[in-house]
């Protein structure tokens, strides 16, 4: 499947990620890639609150990981391998153990773990239009 959402303000980013989530209801792993800035953790911050995640959703780059709690779906993860030398690193968290767990599990700068990052993955690239719109292309 590929899909465009346009988020045009930060006014209705919860509505594209109410109808992004539902759209891939299916899947539970993303990989978002863009540029540093486009609005990766933004849209993850977004899709958390469509979940009903009620912790502080923030990058976790020093940390590597983050783990929400979500009223609707259990333990979600939010990875940053912005950081990351050596995709051993990644390993040694127990990457996979998340990554195939079946919760919800959300990507950034997942090119450092490229080969550990589970085929049926989503790709959602996050492109700047301008300084305040976004567009977010799914391919499946």
């Amino acid at each position: 499947m590929n899909k465009e959402y346009i988020i045009n303000s930060l006014d209705d980013i919860n509505e594209v990620a109410k109808e992004f989530i539902e759209d891939n209801k299916d899947n539970r792993v993303f990989n978002l890639k863009g540029k540093m800035g486009a609005g990766k953790t933004t849209f993850i911050k977004a899709l958390c609150k469509y979940l009903e995640v009620a912790d502080n959703v923030c990058s976790p780059t020093f940390a590597i990981i983050n783990v929400y709690l979500s009223k609707k779906e259990g333990e979600i993860y939010h990875f940053d391998f912005y950081r990351l030398e050596k995709e051993e690193q990644a390993l040694d968290i127990g990457v996979e153990d998340y990554l195939y767990s079946g919760n919800y599990c959300f990507i950034e700068w997942g090119e450092n773990i490229k080969n550990l990052i589970p085929k049926d993955c989503i790709e959602v690239k996050i492109e700047e239009i301008d300084n305040k719109r976004r567009k977010v292309i799914i391919n499946s």
